[in-house]
């Protein structure tokens, strides 16, 4: 299975984005994004320097080209790309008063959400007549802070995900702003701030990443207990047809991508992406490691003879012949994935997913 990996540093990315032709990435970096060009080689040709403390998530609108981006200083900023290759900031009401913690577009960008720590999720939209960013908050039944939100193919509906253990759906219909959409499986009622779905996990823990499936029909979030639950609804105001949770003896996921309908990856914590197959029907489980640290084991056998040899060599000398090797993990990546994102769709799946992480490096994955 082939991979490209891009190390940028030593200082952890929080989050990154490519442009739709992949030729350009932000990465949220300590207070600022900076923007690369994509090649054989990844160079850096801009720094977005416009909050002051921590930038937690970046995102590219695939059509526009817009980015925003927000902080632990509470702001997001809209950045619009120039044809001279600079970006112009504008900045955006979100009127909370803690850390925002997670930004998305929504598919039809029209819109786009903001996770906070002040138990609400930002709507943010443009207002022509003022011509600058508004919000509309989503705050009941919040009651933690919101650690990701994930759009419905429809544009209208919301997942978010938060540290109560609640992963929940939401509409973020604002009239004069989307369609009346066609009803889903989630239900047909779409005034502000309806709660169409509300799901605990099961075993209390934060819920880190929640996602709808391609079609819209389910949704999986991983949570802090190294579990990922999977829900098919079976209509507005019913109970779900299916909740199908799989435990795994890994450290806790950070972040989810699905791969199909039927094929999901998560990564985190334990440095290497997973990919969980299966369906409402037959159940789910998880299929196999990407970059699997127990095969880069078996292949060390000669690393061990080396270490012996190193150990002689002291023994007889006196002189130990450290190595870089010796503290580094079997995984391409040397710390925590922090965020999966879709890289390469073909034939209506996702090919190449490509993560970022504690330890500055940017990883291509085919899947």
């Amino acid at each position: 299975m082939s991979h490209q990996v891009h190390s940028l540093g030593h200082v952890p990315i929080s989050d990154h984005s490519f442009s739709a032709d992949r030729s350009q990435l932000a990465l949220a970096r300590d207070i600022s994004v900076e923007i690369y060009d994509t090649g054989s080689k990844y160079n850096l040709k801009a720094t977005l320097s416009g909050h002051d403390k921590t930038v937690t998530s970046v995102d590219i609108a695939p059509h526009s080209g817009r980015i925003v981006t927000c902080s632990q200083d509470r702001n997001a900023l809209v950045w619009e790309p120039s044809p001279d290759g600079t970006y112009k900031p504008t900045l955006v009401l979100l009127r909370i008063n803690r850390a925002a913690t997670y930004a998305r577009w929504s598919p039809d960008e029209k819109k786009f959400a903001v996770g906070s720590g002040a138990r609400a999720i930002a709507v943010c939209y443009f207002e022509e007549e003022n011509d600058w960013w508004v919000s509309k908050h989503i705050k009941k039944p919040l009651r933690s802070t919101v650690l990701s939100v994930s759009w419905h193919p429809n544009s209208v509906l919301l997942a978010a995900g938060s540290t109560d253990s609640h992963a929940r759906v939401f509409s973020t219909f604002i009239k004069g702003v989307d369609a009346r959409p066609e009803p889903t499986i989630w239900g047909d009622r779409v005034p502000f701030q309806t709660l169409c779905g509300d799901f605990v996990s099961p075993a209390g823990g934060w819920v880190h990443d929640a996602a709808f499936s391609p079609s819209g029909n389910a949704l999986a979030l991983v949570t802090h207990d190294s579990s990922i639950t999977i829900v098919y609804p079976s209509g507005p105001e019913q109970p779900p047809a299916a909740v199908v949770n799989v435990s795994t003896t890994l450290l806790p996921f950070k972040s989810l991508v699905w791969l199909s309908e039927n094929e999901i990856i998560a990564a985190g914590h334990d440095c290497h992406p997973v990919i969980f197959t299966g369906s409402d029907q037959s159940g789910w489980v998880l299929d196999h490691s990407v970059d699997d640290p127990n095969e880069a084991k078996k292949n060390a056998t000669s690393r061990e003879y080396t270490a012996l040899n190193m150990f002689r060599q002291m023994d007889l000398k006196g002189t130990p012949q450290a190595s870089a090797d010796d503290a580094s993990l079997p995984t391409i990546h040397q710390n925590t994935i922090t965020k999966l994102r879709p890289y390469a769709v073909s034939g209506g799946r996702v090919n190449s997913v490509s993560s970022t992480g504690v330890d500055g490096r940017v990883v291509i994955f085919d899947v």
